[in-house]
């Protein structure tokens, strides 16, 4: 009730829209923290208190720092999770160690800033993209409410769910060097849900090339744009650290040195050649220097 009511407020009345069964996971949240206690009950488990259901062992991952003020269980696969959410009476900085310090960020095929640094890592293996490929096909030919489609559904959400993990683990490892390091980074202002917007089009305006599209708009979502830059937010919170989203556009066709902007500079993904001075670069190192020099002037005080 709590949360239909935020959504109520933020969206309006008529504005709400219940989420769809299959992509909704089973989660239920306990918000009166004083009544929910926890306890260690060796090196790999523990246990907390929630009303109405008493101690519930749980496997120990890490320590509740500060006072709790609720806890949410949820479901995913075959698991359950229990999540915490606790107030550490942290605030973010007012100043950043490091000043004068800014960094600009591409996001592409791998994560490149304007130092040089390129930052990429393989969130599925072959082995278990055709696991999940035999998992879906599976899915599609089995009747709808069975027993057989939950147990093959489980196996999916589990598969995909060691994905998302690894993706999460990969933006968080990365977004902490990058704030704790620079007082100012610099991100495009991407727009993942409309360049992921499918293009089959309508019956009387078909739409062109939709097999090529689909495979670019599962590339883009399997890089995870949009939660980079989240994790970017969340690290900045406890550095200091502003973060600045400049337009995107011709980032990749400018030269960094001479600012020529030629689409046939960049030669293939990962070189970039200027046809005005000849300035050869890595191709996302160069968008992340183009990135770099629209928002750094913005960003600086006063």
């Amino acid at each position: 009730m709590r949360d239909l009511e935020r959504a109520c407020r933020d969206h309006g009345t008529f504005g709400v829209r219940w989420r769809a069964k299959g992509r909704w996971k089973p989660s239920f949240r306990f918000p009166d923290g004083p009544r929910i206690g926890v306890q260690r009950l060796g090196r790999r488990w523990g246990r907390v208190k929630l009303p109405k259901l008493g101690w519930v062992r749980f496997r120990w991952s890490r320590a509740p720092q500060g006072t709790i003020r609720s806890a949410t269980v949820s479901r995913e696969g075959g698991h359950r999770y229990v999540s915490l959410l606790c107030e550490d009476g942290g605030h973010t900085p007012g100043g950043h160690t490091v000043p004068d310090s800014a960094v600009g960020v591409d996001r592409g095929v791998a994560v490149a800033t304007s130092e040089g640094d390129l930052f990429d890592r393989a969130f599925q293996s072959p082995k278990e993209a055709e696991r999940e490929r035999r998992l879906r096909r599976r899915l599609s030919r089995q009747r709808r409410g069975s027993k057989n489609r939950d147990r093959t559904g489980a196996a999916l959400s589990t598969l995909t769910g060691r994905v998302r993990a690894r993706r999460a683990d990969f933006a968080a490892q990365t977004a902490h060097p990058l704030c704790t390091e620079n007082a100012v980074v610099v991100l495009e202002r991407l727009n993942t849900k409309g360049m992921t917007a499918s293009a089959k089009g309508t019956v009387d305006a078909p739409g062109r090339n939709v097999r090529q599209k689909a495979g670019l708009n599962r590339a883009i979502l399997a890089k995870g744009w949009h939660g980079f830059t989240l994790a970017c937010q969340n690290a900045a919170r406890r550095t200091g650290t502003r973060i600045v989203e400049v337009d995107p556009a011709y980032t990749s066709q400018t030269c960094f040195e001479c600012k020529h902007v030629d689409p046939s500079s960049r030669e293939s993904q990962a070189r970039f050649r200027c046809t005005g001075c000849g300035h050869t670069a890595h191709a996302d190192v160069n968008a992340a220097r183009n990135t770099l020099s629209r928002g750094w002037t913005n960003s600086l005080p006063g």
